[in-house]
């Protein structure tokens, strides 16, 4: 292995590491061989792995090593090794959806975006833990999972997130370059915010959900999570497309050219200073308000905003009940759903069974005159910014309703910016921004539907300018 990859391959980005392949300096076999290694040593340590699939991942790996030396190149992700959260189907392996009702289930297809990375000659070597029905409902604490918690990288002591756990805790240790997870409402970003790694919520319907796990139909998205903005626009072009098979698919497709995007000058971001100075947890201000300050600093017209005055979490949650009802509607009906992990999840499913068909379409109509509210900030606004979450990851034993004592905000703010973005199907990129008591936190961009390169080109010019997602958390070698 001649190429030392900035000193350490494990967290090299894919541009990176597709020079190797290419170069001759690393064969794709000898680096699936690698990670996995990495990630059935390392998985384990962080609740983070669901399944390994070293031997699917060499097959892949040896074609792409054939195709290279015959110069038949199939574009920047040949090669390069990568894990998928748990409710995406492979084919002829258990798919567990984090629930133990559903430990022994095996699908005979791979999921959309799984067959579109095979085609690109990404191996997969594995399937990662997730808290379970990607948390449908609503759950009282992490362990809310088969796997257990999701422990962060940085802190074992300290949550990775939910629902997406396994990817965050996966990507931000090394133990794969990228990862696929899901986002409902806010399920790729907490566990970005918490675990200091890089991910995209995608506009709703251009990545292809056929073979997810469905939660919520008019809310589910799948999304890369990585190390840097780059590496998940690389990834995001190779999943995203139209698919007959997703009654829910867009029919577009997306190409990462964030160098074409609007220019920085004419790119107009809104944020709210009590987001910052209210809504943060103290520790984590400083971080806060350094990011604004680097955003300012790229040369985009900066002006306070708030959202408009809807109830978005209310109506959030109502549509995401009525529609997970429905969904696990045999498992709460044969009495399986007790078999949760989380009792308070399992009760919060058996009680959405009642929620009536007049407040489910109440709540879509509400969530119609948000998104026309939402339609018209964005006339004024290109991008919003907003803290991902407000404050480092919890304790993995805390309860996940806890709030620290502290006055209540004067103003909304964009407070509900994650709930407002996934009612609209709004695209997002979650980054890193610092750290508050030796965790990292997290800042969310959030743009007009299918401004993906616009979010990407802003916040890849952000990680020009910082350091933070390059940051590693303290990560044991193999030997230990």
């Amino acid at each position: 292995m001649r190429r030392t990859f900035g000193g350490d391959i494990f967290f090299a980005g894919i541009a990176e590491l597709s020079a190797g392949l290419r170069a001759g300096d690393i064969s794709a076999a000898d680096l699936a061989r690698a990670f996995s290694e990495r990630l059935e040593k390392l998985g384990p340590r962080y609740n983070a792995l669901a399944l390994s699939l070293r031997e699917r991942g060499l097959d892949t790996a040896g074609e792409a090593d054939d195709e290279i030396k015959r110069g038949r190149l199939r574009g920047p992700l040949q090669g390069i090794p990568y894990a998928a959260k748990d409710l995406l189907s492979a084919a002829g392996k258990p798919t567990t959806w984090g629930a133990p009702p559903y430990a022994g289930q095996i699908f005979d297809y791979d999921a959309t975006p799984i067959a579109r990375l095979e085609k690109a000659r990404a191996p997969l070597i594995g399937k990662l833990a997730m808290v379970a029905l990607a948390g449908g409902c609503g759950y009282g604490y992490a362990s809310a999972s088969m796997f257990g918690p999701g422990l962060n990288p940085w802190d074992v002591t300290r949550w990775s997130g939910g629902s997406s756990s396994g990817p965050a805790s996966a990507v931000a240790a090394g133990l794969v370059p990228f990862a696929l997870g899901s986002e409902t409402w806010g399920s790729i970003m907490t566990p970005c915010a918490y675990c200091g790694i890089t991910g995209v919520r995608p506009t709703y319907g251009l990545v292809s959900r056929y073979g997810a796990m469905a939660l919520s139909w008019t809310l589910d998205k799948i999304g890369p999570m990585a190390r840097s903005a780059e590496d998940c626009g690389i990834v995001l072009q190779a999943i995203a497309g139209g698919d007959s098979k997703d009654p829910g698919s867009a029919g577009k497709g997306f190409h990462y050219v964030p160098q074409y995007a609007r220019k920085f000058e004419d790119t107009r971001i809104g944020f709210a200073a009590v987001d910052v100075e209210e809504w943060a947890e103290p520790s984590a201000q400083p971080a806060f308000r350094e990011a604004l300050k680097v955003l300012g600093g790229i040369g985009c017209p900066m002006a306070e905003t708030e959202l408009p005055d809807y109830p978005y979490e209310l109506v959030i949650g109502y549509i995401i009940a009525s529609e997970a009802a429905a969904v696990f509607e045999p498992l709460i009906a044969g009495g399986r759903v007790d078999e949760l992990p989380d009792r308070e999840q399992a009760a919060r499913l058996k009680a959405a069974i009642d929620v009536r068909a007049k407040d489910y379409l109440k709540a879509m109509r509400i969530r119609r005159l948000a998104q026309d509210a939402l339609r018209a900030l964005f006339i004024d606004f290109d991008i919003l910014v907003s803290p991902a979450m407000f404050g480092p990851a919890p304790t993995v034993d805390a309860p996940l309703d806890a709030r620290p004592a502290r006055p209540a905000p004067s103003r909304r703010g964009l407070s509900a910016l994650s709930a407002a973005g996934n009612l609209a199907g709004l695209p997002a990129v979650f980054l890193p921004c610092g750290f508050a008591g030796g965790l990292p936190v997290g800042i969310q961009l959030v743009g007009r539907p299918f401004t993906e390169n616009t979010l990407l080109a802003v916040a890849g010019e952000f990680q020009k300018r910082t350091d933070w997602h390059k940051m590693r958390p303290p990560v044991p070698s193999l030997k230990d």
